[in-house]
């Protein structure tokens, strides 16, 4: 396996609040990696960063091999990384299919664009019964899947998903993490912050535990499972 992704050292600020501090992480093409952490740990702040929507303090983000610590967030898109924030961020006045054309707001043919759009009614069905549906009168879990349909338009090597089943029904969730491990089995590489660790470490192969801004702990998904301190913690 190689490095996809590499953050050394990263520091981030809020005003006067350190919210991550000496962060390292690492991502190895094609695998699952799951950020745990109680609120406020820092955990979205960390795929801000990734995807460039905030400034680090200090650190690297090394991306494929490029430095991206100060590129423009656009440009990081273009190099291939999406993020699939939380709470959706739907466009709520245009329809499903305006969201996911988008999505792919870096891309010039309209035949490969029309063609993905195909391929994410395939992956998410609801959304195709609904692709002329205002995406403010969806559901949240339909919300969720026109989100992260919405990241994979632009072709990401690297998604990056944010509390995919925060506010959603346990059917809802249960198959948005089947999808999650279909998006896998495609050779898209994933990042996952989840508020639900269990399930999050059941799909993940390895995982990271962030508290108060900075990594405590990191290991293999299943080892977390079994781990006491990560079990009484976060698994409830």
């Amino acid at each position: 396996m190689t490095k996809l992704l590499e953050i050394n050292n990263l520091f981030v600020n809020y005003g006067g609040i350190q919210a991550l501090k000496d962060v390292n992480l690492i991502v190895e093409t094609g695998e699952v990696v799951t950020l745990i952490g109680a609120n406020g740990a820092g955990k979205s702040t960390t795929l801000r960063a990734i995807s460039r929507l905030i400034n680090p303090r200090r650190g690297e983000i090394i991306y494929n091999g490029r430095n991206i610590t100060r590129r423009p967030s656009h440009e990081v898109v273009q190099l291939g990384i999406a993020h699939s924030p939380e709470g959706r961020r739907v466009l709520a006045r245009q329809t499903v299919l305006d969201n996911l054309e988008l999505g792919a707001y870096i891309r010039s043919n309209s035949a490969e664009i029309k063609a993905d759009i195909n391929k994410q009614f395939q992956l998410f069905p609801r959304l195709a019964e609904r692709r002329h549906q205002l995406a403010g009168t969806l559901s949240g879990g339909e919300q969720q899947m026109l989100a992260i349909a919405r990241a994979l338009m632009s072709r990401p090597k690297l998604l990056l998903l944010d509390e995919p089943s925060l506010g959603l029904a346990p059917a809802i969730v249960r198959e948005i993490f089947s999808i999650i491990q279909n998006l896998r089995a495609t050779g898209v590489t994933i990042l996952l912050v989840e508020q639900n660790a269990n399930l999050a470490l059941q799909i993940a192969d390895r995982g990271y535990v962030l508290e108060a801004g900075c990594i405590t702990l990191t290991g293999k998904a299943s080892d977390f499972l079994n781990d006491q301190r990560v079990k009484q913690a976060y698994l409830g």
